[in-house]
């Protein structure tokens, strides 16, 4: 597809479809997420920084 910068895709929908929104991250789990990755703290909770629900320190 030219331009490569291009996006299209298909979009499904359904009258008897359920969505819902993704809450926002505990520290716990970002803690989790940064150990498990092997990263540093403040780094994950920068990138992940409008998905916190607290103030990094």
């Amino acid at each position: 597809m030219l331009p490569t910068a291009s996006v299209s895709g298909f979009y499904f929908a359904h009258p008897e479809a359920k969505y819902f929104a993704v809450g926002k991250i505990g520290k716990d789990q970002v803690e989790d997420y940064a150990r498990r990755k092997g990263m540093d703290l403040r780094t994950v909770e920068r990138w992940l920084s409008p998905n916190l629900n607290y103030e990094p320190e």
